[in-house]
């Protein structure tokens, strides 16, 4: 699988506040982006799946509170 370049335009202050994140992980802005989106990603599937399987078994499928992921 390739990589592709995306550009994004934030503010400074978003910016600022990513790099404090991404350096008390010792990462890169771009990497803990990277790290974040790749995340998110995974539960959004993960839930789904989860959903799926309860269907499947006849299960009422539990619908996430927001409130409940972590970040």
């Amino acid at each position: 699988m390739g990589s592709t370049v995306l550009s994004l335009r934030i503010d400074g202050e978003l910016l600022e506040r990513l790099r404090r994140h991404a350096a008390r992980r010792g990462m890169t802005v771009q990497d803990y982006v990277v790290r974040t989106l790749v995340r998110d990603d995974f539960d959004e599937r993960f839930h789904a799946a989860v959903d799926e399987t309860e269907k499947f078994y006849g299960e009422e499928p539990r619908h996430a509170d927001p409130a409940d992921r972590v970040t």
